[in-house]
Formats: structure tokens, C-alpha cells, sequence
């Protein structure tokens, strides 16, 4: 069943709580989203309070809003409140997951070609230090990773799914619950990158099956640069070991010994970034508000007029893939470079971004490409500024 769209009311709603609507046309919310009034009131008021009363004080007094933070996320993607930590950023969120898993000397991580080039360097990292081998999945003849030469690739020194759900350079929505059907299968640990896909399209970790998913506050949740956070299913904890830890991860117990503090919390730092968690847990039950389903559809469904629309200009060529897509649509302009048709639009106050080759070694090179457009569209954006853009690029 296809999920409703928003309303013209509430499409209306989101805009007026948009201050930035007014001043551009934001294409560019898989790069920063455009943060809506609740959540810089939320930020603003925490800042103003450490001012007038001090730092320590002020995240005493905003104790119900933080942990609210762990609330919302475990809404958002189905899971419970103990299972969250809050990360400063998506990447280190992966990297606390990735780097706590006690690999050996042969075991297999399989990835696919969608992965963002952050993780796939800490696979490489892995392999000099640990000597783990690296499956590379193709893709299959829609541009998503394939099922069946994934689950062929298992061997029984296989200790890791590593899956990218939607890439940073794509439109491409990679089929996160067939990948946790096969690892449930075969008992591997699976781990999600959901960096693009939080606050795009609903996330229920019970029905994607992974055991570990990081994700940022910055990009279509539209919370607070500087924030991020990671779930870990309490049942892999004894799998999992947090890299690094502090007071904030463990329990001291006597001089020579510790104990890591219960649930997903032993991932998090004392030290952080207190405004952003409580903005980010405002932005978080801010969309949950609207309905992820339904914002997922709106964004789906703007994503596909777009390159319906695209795909009539001669000289633009659609680059995304896959059998499901989204709300990144990736093209380039005949005879134009990317960075000259950003520049192009950005003249008139429409923000795209370019993915570089530099992102997405095992991708765009591969197709021969260098860079591509990308415009990364949200629901509060509308089918006129969708038309307003493609009208530039056709004159």
C-alpha cells in the first residue's frame, strides 16, 4: 500500500516554520537541510541558558530535553531508548560500530558498490591492520547491490554485512530489508548506513533487521550540524566493544578494573554537544509529527517529477539508479561542468550541490564519470520551484 502525501496545508505548515524558504530554493538537504523554527528556538534557548547560568548548569537543567533526544530516535526508527547513543556525527557514529567489532585475521566484510568512501576506507584500514578481506558486490541491472551475488559471496569466515541505504551520489534506495533477510539467514552482523536515508524515508529497524545503523542529525532530519547518533541492538553489545571509552562508557569499579555501562549509551562521550542533542531530539519529533510516511512519500514522489521532468531537457542526462528511488536526483548538463552548472543555479538562488568522484571511488569512476549534479530535494520543497530550476537548465 502507498503511503499519503501531505496535505497542501501542511506543505504550507512546514514552510512558514522554514525561514530559509524565503530567502533561497534549497535543493541541497542531502548535504544540510533547512532547519525549521522549533528547532532553532530549541537551540537558541539552550545556548542563551549556558550563557546566563553556565554550561554544566544549563544541561542540568535541560536533563528531560536530552534524554528526549533518545526518545525521538528510537520513534523514528523503531527501536527502544537504550538502544540509542548520541554521536557527533554519522561517520563517526559508523566508525564506532565498525571499529568495535573484534576482527580477526581472514574474516570477510561484504560491501556494495553504493558504499560512502569514509566507510570504505576503514574497511581498507582494517585490512592492513587486521587482515580482513573485502567482498565487493556488484550491482544488479536495476544500479542496486545484488541479492543473489551477495548472498553467494558468504563464506563461512563472512563476519559482516556493511550496506550503504541510500548513497550520497545517487537516487538509488538499496534494498535494506532483503539485505537483513539474507544476513538473519546466514547469522551475520549487519551494519546501516542510513546517513541519507534518516528523515527521507520511514526506518524500522525490526523489518530492515540490522543490528547497528548510524545516522546524522544535519542532512534531511534537518537538525544541528554537529550531531548524529547510532543504534545497536542490545542482543549484539557483547559483539560490539566501543573503541574508545570514558566516564561517560563505563563504571569504575577499583583501581585496575571497570565495567562498561548497560546498553548503547557506552558508545557516547562525556563531552558533547548539548544544544545540538536537544535541537536534534526537537527536529527528530518534529518530523515524526508530519508522519515519516507520508514526508517519505512527498519526497519520493518530488524526486520522480523531477527526473520525469529532466529527462525531457536535451543535453541533461540522468545518472541515478536503481529500482527504488528517492529524493537525490544526480544529472549533468552537456557541455557544462557540474561545478558550472551549481554556479549557474546558485545565480539564482537555487542550491544544488556536486558529488565528486572523490566520494564515490567505487561508483562514478566506474560509470566514467567524474562529477554529477545533485539536487536533493525534502517536502517543504513544491513542484514550482522543481519547474523554476528545470526551466533555467533548459534556457
Amino acid at each position: 500500500m502507498i503511503a499519503p502525501s501531505l496535505s497542501q496545508n501542511e506543505i504550507d505548515l512546514m514552510r512558514d516554520e522554514t525561514p530559509g524558504v524565503n530567502r533561497c530554493i534549497h535543493f541541497n538537504n542531502a548535504g544540510t537541510g533547512l532547519a525549521a523554527t522549533p528547532v532553532l528556538d530549541a537551540v537558541k534557548h539552550h545556548l542563551d541558558l549556558e550563557a546566563k547560568i553556565g554550561g554544566y548548569e544549563a544541561a542540568a537543567a535541560a536533563q528531560s530535553e536530552t534524554n528526549a533526544f533518545y526518545t525521538s530516535i528510537a520513534a523514528l526508527i523503531g527501536s527502544t531508548p537504550n538502544e540509542i547513543a548520541f554521536i557527533e556525527n554519522a561517520t563517526r557514529a559508523w566508525d564506532m560500530a565498525f571499529y568495535g567489532i573484534d576482527f580477526r585475521e581472514g574474516d570477510r566484510v561484504i560491501t556494495g558498490r553504493a558504499e560512502y568512501v569514509s566507510n570504505y576506507v576503514a574497511l581498507l584500514q582494517m585490512k592492513k591492520r587486521k587482515g580482513i578481506e573485502i567482498d565487493l558486490i556488484e550491482d544488479d541491472e536495476t544500479g542496486q547491490i545484488d541479492l543473489k551475488a551477495l548472498e553467494a559471496a558468504i563464506t563461512p569466515k563472512t563476519r559482516l554485512i556493511a550496506l550503504t541505504h541510500i548513497p550520497t551520489f545517487s537516487g538509488l534506495i538499496n534494498p535494506a530489508e532483503d539485505v537483513g533477510q539474507i544476513a538473519a539467514r546466514h547469522k551475520l552482523l549487519y551494519l546501516l548506513d542510513a546517513c541519507q536515508s534518516a528523515g527521507q524515508i520511514p526506518l524500522n529497524i525490526r523489518e530492515i533487521g540490522c543490528h547497528m545503523l548510524s545516522g546524522t542529525g544535519r542532512k534531511y532530519l534537518r537538525g544541528p550540524r554537529g550531531t548524529g547518533f547510532l543504534y545497536v541492538r542490545d542482543d549484539v553489545l557483547d559483539q560490539v566493544e566501543p573503541p574508545f571509552v570514558d566516564l561517560q562508557a563505563t563504571e569504575w569499579l577499583d583501581g585496575s578494573t571497570y565495567r562498561l555501562v548497560p546498553h548503547a549509551q557506552r558508545f557516547e562521550n562525556w563531552e558533547r554537544y548539548v544544544a545540538g542533542q536537544v535541537g536534534l531530539g526537537v527536529a527528530t519529533s518534529y518530523a515524526i509529527g508530519f508522519g515519516m510516511d507520508r514526508i517519505g512519500a512527498r519526497i519520493c514522489a518530488l524526486g520522480a517529477q523531477l527526473r520525469s521532468e529532466l529527462s525531457g531537457v536535451p543535453g541533461i542526462t540522468l545518472h541515478d539508479k536503481g529500482a527504488q528511488k528517492g529524493g537525490i536526483v544526480t544529472f549533468a548538463v552537456e557541455g557544462a561542468t557540474p561545478a558550472a552548472t551549481k554556479a549557474r543555479l546558485a545565480d539564482h538562488q537555487i542550491n544544488v550541490s556536486v558529488s565528486q568522484a572523490s566520494s564515490a571511488r567505487i561508483d562514478l569512476p566506474l560509470r566514467g564519470l567524474d562529477a554529477v549534479v545533485r539536487a536533493s530535494l525534502h517536502a517543504f520543497n513544491t513542484e514550482s520551484e522543481l519547474e523554476l530550476m528545470v526551466k533555467l537548465l533548459a534556457d
